[in-house]
């Protein structure tokens, strides 16, 4: 592990350069206690993992991916909830920010990802949207990328949300899409089949084709631009199932 790769932490555990404090919700001791072990624990583990995986890069015709290393610009990123851990490796020094809920479980992602050098904006499609479509605005806004998972917190599965277009009507930003896909993992029994990559896969990273959403589209047609993204994500998902020929599903 280079220094480079070490996470910055204070003396909580928490790297400094978060982009809003955590929240003064109150939680159990319990919760408190899995708060300060799980987030190391779970580092620790998919760092070792992680070191075996191998990424491969594809992308649709006239889209030039951003590879792993590379720091993205002031654009928007979303992509389906079964990919987050294979994306929390390969984005890991992109400087993204991504939207999670203030919940238990949002705080304790949150944890995760700011030892992988990402930071949160707290919020989501169901509670605190605009608190956070706001934040992601002026992260927008200071040149980095703001990150959606399309159909979290709670799907349903692979049907993305209205925030991505509210945000890039806000802010000119561009939606990129992509989906990261294992040749070999294990599939949780959840609603989002969540993907846990098995040591020493490949994985592609695909890109499907940017949406842009001007800043004058009229009302009645921000469920069309949702579609247009959602068929942008599935994209980018069914060329990489096609890559290691798997089936659609």
């Amino acid at each position: 592990m280079t220094a480079e790769d070490k996470p910055n932490l204070t003396h909580d555990g928490v790297p400094p350069h978060s982009i809003l404090r955590p929240g003064k919700a109150r939680f159990t001791l319990a919760q408190r206690l899995v708060l300060a072990v799980v987030p190391r624990v779970v580092w620790a583990l998919l760092w070792m993992v992680s070191r075996t995986w191998r990424f491969e890069v594809i992308a649709v015709e006239g889209v030039i991916p951003v590879r792993f290393g590379q720091k993205a610009g002031p654009e928007i990123y979303c992509f389906w909830h079964q990919c987050v851990l294979p994306c929390t490796i390969y984005f890991r020094r992109s400087q993204a920010v991504i939207l999670i809920s203030k919940s238990f479980d949002g705080e304790l992602i949150t944890r995760i990802l700011k030892l992988f050098g990402f930071d949160a904006v707290r919020g989501s499609s169901s509670r605190s949207a605009r608190e956070g479509l706001l934040g992601l605005a002026r992260v927008i806004e200071t040149g980095r990328t703001a990150i959606f998972t399309a159909d979290g917190p709670r799907g349903p599965i692979h049907r993305t949300k209205m925030g991505p277009i509210k945000l890039a009507q806000m802010t000119g930003a561009p939606i990129g899409a992509f989906h990261l896909e294992p040749e070999r993992a294990w599939t949780m029994r959840s609603w989002d089949r969540f993907l846990v990559p098995k040591p020493f896969t490949r994985i592609v990273v695909s890109w499907g084709p940017w949406t842009r959403v001007p800043a004058d589209l009229a009302a009645d047609q921000f469920e069309l631009k949702r579609e247009e993204l959602n068929a942008a994500i599935e994209c980018a998902r069914l060329r990489a199932l096609d890559h290691f020929k798997k089936a659609s599903g």
